[in-house]
């Protein structure tokens, strides 16, 4: 899952933006509306987690036109109003939640795994073959027997499960579950790949589609 932060001060969006890395989430920081706009142009970010007041671009402004892309990210809004009006004003251009400054950096995270979990065709445990993936609370089995992954493994092998058969081009991979620090001509996907299958074991459950990319 790959999430954009999107707020002015910076070492709290630094620090956000760690917390969510270590969580075993992907995530991009911008310092304004604007740095916001340009980076959600090019990205496909599954999450942004938006500061209500921004400079350059405000963030209502920036909320309604990311709410107007073709898929539209989900978006979390953070303000330090907790006027119900506030938040009615924020549903009303867009955003699909909601959190007030202070927070507990958890309920963040566990408000951005939900909305991640909305698509109704993908439900928090997915069955594949002998395979179950729950990814609400990050764990995989394989008849019966626990599997454990890094949270980056685990990240790869739930974007997988969750194309249903579908080829997924290794750039795809990279930019949904890594950030910007990745640099786009390594070897990582195919590292990753190559761990996943060796934990999963026989069968064989991930298939490289040569030029095209993995498939599960």
């Amino acid at each position: 899952m790959r999430v954009l932060v999107v707020e002015d001060h910076v070492v709290l969006a630094e620090r956000i933006a760690e917390g969510l890395r270590d969580a075993g989430m992907a995530a991009d920081v911008a310092f304004d509306g604007r740095q916001a706009l340009d980076s959600a142009a090019s990205v496909p970010y599954d999450v942004v987690v938006l500061d209500r007041d921004l400079p350059v671009v405000h963030g209502d402004r920036v909320c309604k036109e990311l709410a107007s892309y073709t898929p539209a990210p989900r978006i979390i809004m953070l303000t330090a109003s907790a006027e119900v009006h506030d938040r009615i004003d924020g549903f009303e251009l867009g955003a699909d939640d909601y959190l007030c400054k202070p927070f507990a950096f958890e309920e963040l995270t566990a408000r951005i795994r939900a909305l991640a979990r909305r698509e109704p065709s993908q439900p928090a445990i997915l069955h594949r073959w002998d395979l179950t993936i729950d990814r609400a609370r990050i764990r995989v089995s394989r008849s019966g027997q626990e599997i454990r992954l890094t949270k980056k493994e685990f990240a790869v092998l739930a974007h997988l499960a969750t194309a249903n058969g579908a080829v997924v081009s290794a750039e795809e991979l990279l930019e949904h579950e890594w950030d910007e620090n990745i640099d786009p001509f390594s070897n990582t996907v195919a590292v990753t790949v190559a761990r996943l299958r060796k934990k999963l074991g026989e069968p064989v459950v991930i298939e490289t589609v040569v030029g095209r990319g993995y498939r599960m």
